[in-house]
């Protein structure tokens, strides 16, 4: 999600999907809202219906897009307790620039070159953002304030994990109003001693727990008949995505990463586990993606691209596919089929390596003759994602002349040649150019008794 153009975009943005999550949700759990902006910038997050919760398993997943390569500064501003409510009571989101507390906040979302924001995140006791940031960035937290931080030395070359803790009006003698005012002011000062030291940064605001949880309604107060017009849409997981310096550079996205070792087919499909992007690297024209899983296979995916003359542009391939496992590696060709021009991005709804394979087999190992990959609705990019999080736009894998337009077209050229058939026979009917003369002679037949 880019940055908010305005300040009122946060209160748009809360005002929007606080209404829908309270009118489209019949059950509810305890969540708390999310929000996420970097100098950095941040991957595209996939748009969610309105009352949609936001898993653990989806930040996770966001956060391995996020910080899977390189080395990050985080800051969690980790408030005791926060609610979608502290927004919309309290902050004044609603109201005019002068009557919003969270005036830092809003012009650090507005400035800032990427942000996100998760109004409803799935909170249990078993799990929390500190949690989570603390496995994908493989460091200690350090728990710091606002004056400590200006005399912190703070090593970029590594990763950094810094918490500031804030309070919540739970027993204090101030309002709640006038705690969320102090703690932006915080965030404020913050910020601030981050861009003195001109440390590039991420920065996360949420909270430890809930303030409110709506209870989950009994089943005797839900409607159990028919509901007619009922648009359900299913999660969409994120693409995977490698991230450099400059920004994204390649993007994966499959439904199924089917593979299996044997003659029989046993199917493990590896779109459902995260992978680790360790390895990955690209260039203006190689690309090579890395994908670790925690079963031990591993997939490379290598791409390049040239210039054609023919065509007069840059077209890309993925040269090879690469699968590893158990010390074993097999190879498949996929330069014959799987191309498109650099700046697309390459789709087909099934690539394999046995049925109608766009992927070619090239290993003579007999370890690994019967080794098979299935990839379900299967897209990729490595080249021209420097300016954008999203896919551009695809080239397909299936020809215009399908096979039901061959049998329609086909099935169209017989009856035309059995209607020009009919028309040119009817064409040929000639009348007669006589007819018998009433005035000549009857014929007389006699007869004899």
């Amino acid at each position: 999600m880019a940055a908010a153009s305005s300040c009122g975009r946060l209160r748009l943005m809360f005002f929007t999907l606080h209404f829908f999550a309270v009118i489209g949700t019949g059950s509810t759990v305890a969540q708390v809202p999310l929000l996420i902006w970097s100098n950095e910038g941040l991957p595209g997050l996939a748009s969610s219906p309105a009352g949609h919760i936001t898993s653990n398993e989806q930040l996770a997943g966001f956060l391995d897009a996020a910080f899977g390569s390189g080395t990050h500064t985080v800051l969690l501003f980790l408030q005791d307790q926060l609610s979608k409510d502290d927004f919309t009571v309290f902050a004044g989101v609603f109201g005019n620039k002068q009557d919003s507390v969270l005036q830092n906040l809003e012009a650090a979302l507005q400035s800032s070159s990427s942000s996100v924001t998760l109004p409803a995140l799935e909170w249990s006791h078993s799990t929390s953002v500190a949690s989570l940031l603390e496995e994908k960035l493989g460091v200690s937290p350090a728990v710091v304030d606002a004056d400590t931080l200006s005399q912190l030395n703070i090593d970029v070359s590594v990763s950094n994990l810094l918490i500031i803790s804030l309070p919540y009006c739970t027993d204090l003698q101030k309002s709640c109003r006038d705690v969320l005012r102090d703690n932006d002011d915080i965030i404020g000062k913050v910020l601030t001693t981050m861009e003195v030291k001109n440390v590039p940064y991420t920065a996360m605001y949420t909270g430890a727990k809930p303030s409110q949880v709506i209870p989950e309604p009994s089943a005797m107060s839900q409607h159990a008949g028919r509901l007619l017009l009922q648009a359900v849409e299913p999660d969409v997981k994120p693409p995977v995505m490698f991230n450099v310096s400059g920004g994204p550079c390649i993007m994966l996205w499959a439904q199924n990463l089917n593979v299996s070792f044997s003659a029989t087919p046993q199917w493990l499909d590896l779109a459902t586990e995260t992978p680790s992007l360790a390895g990955s690297r690209c260039n203006s024209t190689n690309s090579l993606l890395v994908l670790s899983y925690p079963s031990g296979v591993t997939l490379r995916f290598a791409m390049s691209q040239r210039f054609y003359p023919v065509s007069a542009r840059n077209w890309f391939t993925l040269d090879s596919v690469q699968l590893q496992s158990n010390g074993s590696t097999a190879s498949f060709t996929g330069s014959r089929g799987i191309y498109a021009p650099a700046e697309y991005s390459f789709h087909c709804q099934t690539v394999s390596s046995f049925r109608d394979a766009l992927l070619v087999p090239t290993t003579n190992n007999q370890t690994t003759t019967d080794w098979r990959l299935n990839f379900i609705d299967f897209q990729i990019q490595g080249f021209g994602l420097a300016n954008g999080t999203d896919f551009s736009y695809a080239s397909d894998c299936a020809g215009f002349f399908t096979p039901g337009i061959w049998m329609g077209l086909i099935s169209s050229l017989l009856m035309l040649l059995v209607f020009v058939y009919g028309l040119h026979m009817i064409m040929q009917l000639n009348t007669m150019d006589r007819f018998d003369d009433p005035k000549g002679p009857s014929i007389s037949v006699p007869q004899s008794e």
